[in-house]
């Protein structure tokens, strides 16, 4: 199964990759990496596919792939995870673009990798494997050692003698390097063209633009430069086309990648400005996830110095703010969606909660009532009512709350213990104590850990 070009690849399939190109340029990151990895299924050995399919990886993770290349080791001290024995290339494989796919980051998976494709004689795919691994670690001479003895063997010479310069920078005199400089020095100077025996002259320059242009954007995606470009690119289209909302997507996603979510959160918000932009409520939702992010990176970067500082009262009283700040967002973004979609029951319920966490039991009574016509969330839509009733002293309301909850919960699960508990505090806040200890037996009998349960019927039984 020798390796193949995309130009080889059935109409179709070739269709397939030029949309996937077009949705990464877009940021549609997973359908890009669904379509690759389907192609990867009926054509493993093209690898333009495969770098097309790391860029995406590599999206998706963030640009972030030095970070996380230190937590899988370099790849002398990861070998020993798959030596020993004759293994199956296609398992091999199989194996590697799981790893891949969970983590691109990782240097065990690309190792694997290029064992599969050696097996396979994918000598380009080998080079790939461990270019990427050079690139995690570009300070590992045994990761640089190896994609020099893979251009080699890919019969690219002066890629080869790139990689044996930047091993003698590393350790002059290093006699693995010279030998690479040496066999690859030959080997460049009897190097010949052979176009005129891999077929037509317009394939060959249609192919190579294909690799050039995915080798390019798979080496470039994750630069803060690259996309502070992408970014300047979008923002000039921006004012040719200032009512296109694609344009605006584009600048959003640049400065979500680059972590300025503020800067992203003003673009959608003259998105948004737009008659195309009010009606998207796509656009509204990532408003609302970016300024959520925002603010619980915030009360992170605060409980921080709190924890260094617990004594600060200026650090405290700003962790303090910035929390309330959180809930008050949240508690408008609820009111505001209920406002839209008074029959969303479950809507409710979430609103509901936030009323209770703020202290407004009215507005979360009133709110607990109507969720219970979601029979999903019904019990603990009951339960958070008898709470809220409690909160306000209303304890023989609330107490008919707990008792219906009670008897709906078949299993004797966290949320009837925790129905049963409320009941039994409610009697006891009444000063019926029978009918408190009763239930608090209910409990001890089933859970003896459960809250304060064995201090209240220990302290029954000593007063008798």
């Amino acid at each position: 199964m020798p390796e193949v070009t995309v130009l080889s690849l059935d109409p179709r399939v070739q269709k397939q990759i030029e949309n996937s190109q077009i949705a990464l340029q877009r940021g549609n990151l997973e359908y890009v990496l669904e379509v690759t990895a389907q192609v990867l299924k009926i054509a493993p050995s093209c690898l333009a596919v495969r770098r097309l399919q790391r860029v995406a990886q590599l999206r998706q993770l963030g640009g972030k792939t030095k970070l996380f290349a230190k937590a899988f080791g370099s790849v002398t001290n990861a070998g020993f995870l798959f030596g020993g024995g004759k293994k199956d290339p296609a398992k091999l494989l199989e194996n590697a673009e799981k790893m891949l796919a969970a983590d691109p980051a990782s240097v065990p998976a690309l190792k694997l990798l290029a064992e599969a494709a050696q097996a396979f004689d994918w000598p380009e795919t080998v080079v790939f494997a461990w270019e990427s691994i050079h690139e995690l670690n570009p300070s590992d001479r045994e990761a640089l050692l190896q994609f020099g003895e893979a251009c080699y063997a890919a019969k690219r010479p002066k890629d080869a003698l790139r990689a044996a310069d930047e091993l003698l920078k590393l350790k002059p005199q290093d006699g693995d390097a010279l030998a690479l400089m040496r066999k690859a020095a030959i080997a460049q100077t009897t190097e010949k063209g052979n176009w005129e025996d891999k077929g037509s002259f317009r394939d060959k320059l249609k192919d190579e633009a294909q690799t050039t242009m995915l080798e390019q954007a798979s080496k470039i995606v994750t630069s803060d430069e690259m996309t502070q470009k992408l970014i300047d690119e979008a923002l000039v289209r921006l004012q040719a086309q200032p009512d296109n909302l694609n344009h605006y997507r584009s600048v959003v996603e640049g400065y979500k990648k680059l972590n300025k979510l503020e800067a992203a959160i003003e673009y959608i918000r003259k998105a948004r400005a737009l008659p195309a932009g009010a009606a998207d409520t796509t656009l509204a939702k990532q408003e609302s996830d970016l300024q959520n992010t925002v603010l619980v990176n915030r009360i992170k970067d605060v409980e921080a110095q709190v924890a260094l500082s617990p004594s600060d009262a200026v650090l405290v009283e700003a962790l303090a703010k910035a929390k309330r700040e959180y809930a008050e967002t949240q508690l408008l973004e609820a009111k505001s969606f209920v406002e839209r979609y008074p029959n969303d029951y479950g809507a409710r319920f979430t609103l509901a909660n936030l009323y209770f966490e703020s202290g407004d039991y009215q507005n979360a009574i009133a709110n607990y009532q109507q969720a219970q016509k979601n029979p999903k969330v019904r019990i603990q839509a009951i339960t958070g009512m008898g709470k809220a009733l409690k909160a306000r002293k209303m304890f023989d309301l609330a107490i008919a709350q707990f008792q219906t909850a009670k008897g709906e919960l078949p299993i004797m699960d966290d949320l009837k213990k925790d129905v049963i508990y409320e009941l039994a505090a409610c009697y006891e806040n009444m000063g019926k104590k029978t009918e408190a200890i009763t239930e608090y037996k209910i409990l001890y009998s089933e859970d003896i850990g459960f809250r304060d349960v064995a201090d209240k019927i220990n302290a029954f039984y000593s007063s008798m």
